[in-house]
């Protein structure tokens, strides 16, 4: 089975809220990870947690949220415990958001374009700063690595080296001056093209308006594209006719005849567009060629033979050889973080004890603490670029569990003492023959013990996660890893150069509406939020949650003030833009029936805990929990003839969570034991688990509705599991 990369990780998450009626327990203790590229639907009635959890993950929790535990890992970060200033390096770039009302997403007096574009641009300049400084800084830890592995103290091999590196800089340089040209040009080249071509439609028409402005618009954006390499070519015949649009404009402007302008735009239009289909270069190999060819000459060839013989320049004469000493490198510095995770190993289970004591000692929790962490940061491979999420986290997220530990012990006796002294006045007051008109908040206590358990639980995940990579160390493909890293590197390169400029993010966002669905988009992008349907407003939003290019998207009911027609394109919609980007998808919905055709894997909510987890087909065609069938039977399809099942009763009351299974009082197939004990998670299969007592071997054999196993047979008797 092929190993997917994981981009997102929720462990032990529990979350309550505080209120003036108590503490109200909304996320309690579950678990879920996303893979790259699919989509994990989380299911459930309102009140069952799912938006808590998602905009936990996008740190936008209320001022009254309280986090008592687990974590939320993300590109070796847990968001749970990093800076407002990290998160909103995060927010809306890595994981955006679609929510539910898309009119309360959008300003109603600001225009759509500018709402497409201001993201873009602030975003934009982040980006390059980040692109800058992680371009420097893992080159520098690259010569390190490759110094250690090759040179072993020989001062000439570890100048040679770093001499390497500086010309490896050295051209990248120069690929950065030459892609930055080609930006600007090929961008002014679209804007160009676009404009020309939209302008002879309405001079066509007789229909063109703000002339001078638009034809000094189009002008400037063809001058600007003659350093793409078509139009370079053409340089003075697009100069030519980008010079004559003013003049001819101030002579038609008598008559009011402006078809002469046709044919200047006309040639702006061919010229720009056969620049707009042409292959980039290869700027890489280019900025390599023009650093250290000598002074030789660029051979006169079309693009894609260009790009093959500027490689093989560039492998011949260079890079074959740096991958091979990168390759040394990256073995050198993983070998190192290897040893080191014997020694973090042998830390973390000597230091563990400390915090198995019944009453924490504080002074020797925070020394074991920076014990175990400096082992684990040493044993950190740096030049790992997927990071290694239980290491890096590890420091900050004991640390912040100790500190809850010791201030939660103060607070406790505050609140005990503060529920104690209301308690004894409301009992005062009812032995007076009176009767209060107010309740006794409850007492709002942080369990230390579950506190504990959260600093053992990341103790013991690392020690296990650090055996399984020792034992796995012989597997790894350095080769693989090596051209990963030189392309990571060629991407920060470029990603300093991609300034987005206003023209740059106006053109993104037309193609982002168009993309979206969103009919003449040019037009669109002048009108305000409340010139659009529903169903329009809400691909605008998804189309600005897709502007920063992030690799999570989180779906929070984005169908529900749809009607069924609009509901249906903007699910194929989102499944279109998730196989074309790759994107992974979080997508939160009280409807099973909305994500029978795009859920990879399905998480069932109940009272703030998942209580089924499995692929699509395991929820559809052999789910287990009585919860999950209840939610089946009341979802409508077009061959069920009798009548719908309506699930019973409402959800409890979080503030005082049920002793047992929190959906045994609605449960028709409830047990004594139900009502007594949570039930753990069983597993049905490797990718299928269900947390009822149902499940246990003792349990009685109970079927599920008839409802459920007719539309099963029905459905597989159509053609299977795609037809859910």
């Amino acid at each position: 089975m092929t190993k997917m990369e994981k981009k997102l990780s929720v462990k032990d998450l529990t979350i309550s809220f505080r209120t003036t009626n108590g503490k109200v327990q909304a996320v309690r203790g579950i678990d879920f990870e996303l893979n790259k590229g699919e989509t994990l639907a989380i299911v459930g009635e309102s009140g069952s947690g799912k938006s808590v959890t998602s905009k936990a993950i996008l740190g936008i929790l209320a001022g009254n949220s309280i986090v008592e535990g687990g974590e939320i890992i993300y590109d070796g970060k847990d968001l749970l415990k990093i800076s407002e200033e990290d998160f909103h390096k995060i927010r809306g770039d890595k994981i955006a958001m679609i929510f539910q009302d898309p009119m309360s997403s959008l300003n109603p007096i600001v225009k759509i374009g500018r709402q497409l574009t201001e993201a873009m641009i602030l975003k934009g300049k982040a980006r390059q700063k980040e692109s800058k400084i992680n371009f420097n800084a893992t080159l520098a830890k690259l010569n390190a690595a490759m110094a250690d592995a090759i040179a072993n103290g020989d001062a000439a091999k570890a100048k040679a080296l770093e001499e390497k590196c500086k010309n490896f800089d050295k051209f990248e340089y120069k690929h950065i001056e030459l892609e930055s040209a080609y930006n600007i040009a090929h961008e002014g080249a679209i804007e160009a093209n676009e404009e020309a071509k939209q302008l002879i439609f309405e001079i066509e028409k007789n229909g063109a308006n703000d002339l001078k402005y638009r034809l000094g618009a189009i002008k400037r954006d063809a001058l600007d594209s003659v350093h793409t390499y078509v139009v370079d070519a053409k340089k003075a015949e697009i100069t030519k006719a980008a010079n004559e649009l003013l003049p001819i404009f101030a002579s038609c402007k008598k008559s009011g005849d402006y078809s002469p302008l046709i044919a200047p735009l006309s040639s702006i239009r061919d010229i720009t567009g056969e620049a707009m289909d042409l292959p980039a270069p290869n700027f890489f190999a280019l900025g390599y060629f023009y650093t250290f060819g000598n002074g030789q000459k660029l051979p006169d060839m079309p693009v894609p033979e260009l790009n093959s013989y500027l490689r093989k320049y560039l492998d011949d004469n260079f890079m074959l050889g740096f991958i091979a000493d990168a390759k040394q490198g990256l073995m050198l510095s993983a070998n190192k973080a290897y040893d080191k995770k014997v020694e973090a190993i042998k830390a973390l289970k000597e230091h563990r004890d400390v915090f198995c004591a019944e009453n924490l000692d504080k002074k020797a929790c925070l020394e074991a603490h920076k014990l175990m962490s400096v082992a684990v940061n040493e044993s950190i491979d740096r030049l790992e670029l997927i990071k290694d999420s239980f290491a890096y986290t590890f420091e900050v997220g004991v640390k912040a569990d100790i500190e809850k530990y010791f201030t939660s012990i103060g607070k406790n006796a505050k609140e005990e003492a503060r529920y104690a002294k209301e308690q004894a006045k409301y009992e005062k007051m009812v032995a007076a023959g009176k009767s209060p008109d107010w309740k006794v908040k409850p007492a709002a206590l942080t369990s230390l013990e579950q506190v504990k358990k959260n600093i053992l639980n990341q103790i013991d995940r690392l020690i296990a996660h650090y055996e399984e990579a020792l034992a796995n160390r012989e597997n790894r493909d350095f080769d693989k890893e090596t051209v990963a890293m030189i392309d990571y590197l060629k991407a920060n390169a470029s990603g300093v150069v991609h300034k987005v400029t206003p023209d740059m993010a106006k053109h993104k966002a037309i193609k982002l509406m168009e993309e979206v669905g969103i009919p003449e988009p040019r037009k669109r992008y002048k009108q305000y939020p409340f010139e659009f349907s529903g169903g329009m407003r809400q691909r605008i939003v998804i189309a600005i949650a897709l502007a920063a290019d992030p690799d999570i998207l989180i779906c929070d009911e984005p169908t529900t003030a749809l009607d069924v027609t609009i509901q249906s394109q903007i699910l194929e919609l989102i499944n279109k833009i998730k196989d074309e980007r790759q994107l992974s998808i979080i997508f939160i919905t009280h409807d099973l029936g909305v994500v029978a055709n795009m859920a990879d894997r399905i998480a069932v909510m109940y009272a703030g805990k998942i209580v089924e987890y499995g692929t699509a087909d395991d929820i559809f065609y052999d789910s287990r929990h009585p919860y999950t069938w209840a939610l089946l039977s009341s979802m409508p399809d077009l061959d069920t003839e009798e009548k719908l099942d309506a699930i019973p009763g409402t959800p409890p009351n979080m503030i005082y969570p049920p002793k047992g299974d929190a959906f045994a009082a609605r449960n028709k197939y409830a047990m004594v034991i139900d009502f007594e004990e949570q039930p753990p998670m069983f597993e049905v299969s490797e990718s299928h688990y269900a947390a009822t007592w149902l499940l246990h071997p003792d349990a009685p054999k109970v079927e599920p509705p008839k409802i459920v196993t007719d539309r099963i047979a029905r459905m597989q008797g159509k053609g299977g599991n795609d037809n859910a």
